[in-house]
């Protein structure tokens, strides 16, 4: 077998090679098997087979339950009563069978599985239900029969382009200023215009599989195939997603198929009467540090439930792709809680779950099979070698990496450092340290930084004085501190970012304190889960001045096809002065972190050219102060007795700003 392309980019994988070799062998195997030959997709079906389905006036009721003696369905309908008539056939290789005729049931009902094995009974939730909803006295689930006479007519197809993610991080039903649940409707209506408008051109949905306790934001998932009701109808969610395709617009989902609620009545835990159904047995089973099951992914029952989630959701509700969750957990057997990743080793030495790191590939190729411009996105943090690279050069075939160490580089710096302290050498070094075969997405936060027990960097920054100086007419130093550094340290990821850029909604304003959903705790109180836009909206406070720059930072990027250009290339580095400039294609960014010092005819290495300044986080706009002039442009000026020139520019404190290099033709004449 050939040397995988991993281990020609990177020699220090070359002692592993074997290992690399046999894991792309273990999944070239696997496609054969479950594809037959051909395409995963005819496999990932389990969606049009399983489930409820009407069919030629009929319904068909299937379910996989194999350690199951009788199953019976219960529900609206017949009282929640077992009877005869509604009782399922048992077909081979434990699945079951119901047909009704049409007048059985009918659109909106509520149903469950009564489920029978050697020793037990109780109801279920069926694993294919594709909608669920909560009593609003009892809190109990049920699954509902929906099947509206008219099925939903998209208008717009989904984007084709390839351009690189500007990602929108958002959680529908945190997204209201109301004290309640949003929904996907007033999401589409007033947020989703929002979103446009600050030049972002994917969205990233968040807690859309149904989830039972709304404070798990989304990650102890229950039905994989159900949108979440709470946040309203399937339409509503069709909807949203196809009105954002109108506007060009990808729309990603967080996808959980890293574990599993441990509910038993609600989700899969005891599905058919046994433990081992969908997950492990013994101590592999419940994952130590997240209270839920880890699925089993060497059966070739639970990956096609999972593949069939997969391509569910991009057929039927046309999601772009996915923002995978705790893949770190999926690709150790300890989850990589009892490793620090400090050798390459401890990718190689035996303690990785292999079928998952397969199951990863199986799932990467069939989304990009079903649409090849969509969006693989990993949420990893053991640096996983060749994470975010091809399968056929022994990656695992995601898209994109999450940078997910850059926020942890900022909490670092806020909390632990004086402002006199930070060195632009070793920003610059941690934002843009990544691996060669990788493409990434940066982030300065996202909701991790926000949930409570942690803090947002501008409440980081900033702290009580947001309860009392954010109005324009109030001066306050640790604002005006706050505010900067909130701009500076937004723009330097953005600049620095591999490949892509995400933000959490709310935070590109600077939203005032942490994220909290309803439970015991707080009285069950919303006030921390929405998000108040009239703040940003509100041009007597500074919020929307943080909203003004990440607006224009968003079109700047967006508009200049930014990370298609070239990476990052370091040309001066000032670690006493605190100064930091670096050039990406045609754009010089430089930085002024001193917090006391400006600098006046700084001087700084860059190609003969004009140079006019096009964003700078001191614009008045933005909350500013205004002491750079964009009007003026610069010229570079030779060195003497060198082929160097040099740029001489105003560098105010605590600044950052953007520079736009003209293309001259011939030689430089210099002023």
């Amino acid at each position: 077998m050939k040397i995988p392309g991993i281990v020609k980019l990177d020699s220090w994988l070359a002692p592993y090679t074997t290992t690399i070799q046999e894991r792309m062998q273990k999944l070239n195997h696997k496609m054969e098997e479950l594809g037959k030959g051909g395409k995963l997709s005819s496999f990932a079906n389990g969606h049009l087979f399983f489930g409820l389905h009407r069919d030629s006036g009929n319904w068909i009721f299937r379910e996989w339950a194999p350690n199951a003696t009788d199953i019976y369905l219960v529900g609206s309908f017949n009282n929640w009563k077992e009877s005869p008539e509604y009782k399922f056939s048992a077909l081979k290789n434990g699945s079951w069978e119901l047909i009704l005729e049409k007048d059985k049931i009918r659109h909106k009902d509520l149903y469950k599985l009564s489920m029978h094995w050697k020793g037990g009974h109780g109801e279920r939730i069926p694993a294919y239900a594709t909608r669920t909803v909560q009593d609003d006295e009892t809190k109990v689930f049920s699954a509902q029969v929906w099947a509206p006479e008219q099925e939903y007519q998209w208008k717009n197809s989904s984007p084709e382009n390839h351009q690189a993610p500007l990602v929108y991080e958002a959680h529908v039903g945190m997204a209201t200023e109301d004290f309640r649940v949003g929904q996907f409707k007033e999401f589409r209506e007033k947020v989703l215009p929002r979103i446009i408008k600050a030049g972002y051109n994917t969205i990233q949905l968040m807690a859309i599989q149904e989830h039972p306790y709304y404070g798990s934001f989304g990650y102890h998932v229950s039905s994989l195939f159900a949108p979440s009701s709470r946040f309203g109808e399937p339409e509503e969610l069709k909807a949203l997603i196809d009105e954002a395709h109108g506007a060009g617009l990808k729309v990603i989902m967080d996808l959980v198929h890293s574990h599993a609620v441990r509910n038993e009545n609600e989700g899969l835990g005891l599905y058919d009467g046994s433990p081992f159904q969908f997950f492990h047995t013994g101590a592999r089973r419940e994952h130590v540090a997240w209270d839920s099951l880890c699925y089993n992914y060497s059966k070739n029952e639970v990956i096609h439930f999972l593949l069939s989630n997969i391509q569910y959701w991009q057929k039927v509700y046309q999601f772009d792709g996915f923002r995978f969750d705790g893949v770190t957990s999926m690709l150790y057997y300890d989850h990589g809680l009892n490793r620090d990743f400090t050798n390459y080793n401890m990718y190689f030495d035996g303690g990785q779950d292999e079928d998952g790191i397969c199951y990863l590939g199986l799932a990467n190729a069939l989304i990009h099979e079903n649409n090849p411009s969509a969006l693989s996105v990993a949420e990893e943090m053991s640096g996983y070698p060749g994470l975010a690279a091809n399968l056929s050069d022994g990656g695992l075939g995601f898209d994109y990496r999450m940078a997910m160490g850059t926020p942890d580089y900022w909490i670092k710096v806020i909390k632990e450092r004086a402002d006199e302290d930070w060195n632009v050498g070793e920003m610059y070094y941690e934002l843009t340290n990544k691996r060669i075969e990788e493409k990434t997405i940066g982030y300065a936060e996202s909701h991790d930084q926000a949930l409570v027990g942690d803090q947002t960097i501008i409440f980081r920054l900033i702290g009580k004085e947001m309860y009392y100086s954010m109005d324009k007419l109030t001066e306050n130093l640790i604002v005006d501190r706050g505010i900067a550094l909130h701009k500076m340290i937004r723009l330097l990821t953005l600049a620095t970012a591999g490949n892509g850029y995400l933000n959490f909604m709310g935070n590109e304003f600077g939203h005032p304190e942490w994220i909290d959903f309803p439970r015991l705790g707080n009285d069950w109180s919303y006030h921390y889960a929405r998000r108040q836009w009239s703040l940003a909206d509100n041009h007597l406070l500074r919020y929307h001045q943080l909203g003004e720059f990440d607006n224009a930072m968003i079109h700047l990027v967006s508009e200049n096809k930014f990370f298609k250009g070239a990476y990052p290339g370091l040309f001066h580095e000032n670690t006493s002065g605190q100064v930091l400039g670096f050039e990406r294609g045609d754009f010089f960014f430089v930085f002024n972190f001193n917090p006391s010092s400006s600098f006046t005819d700084y001087g700084l290495n860059a190609p003969p050219s004009k140079y006019s300044v096009v964003l700078d986080t001191d614009q008045p706009e933005f909350g500013g102060q205004g002491r750079i002039d964009h009007n003026f442009t610069y010229r570079t000026l030779p060195v003497k007795n060198s082929s160097s020139h040099y740029l001489k520019l105003y560098l105010p404190a605590r600044t950052g700003l953007v520079l736009k290099k003209e293309k001259i033709k011939g030689v430089f004449d210099t002023p």
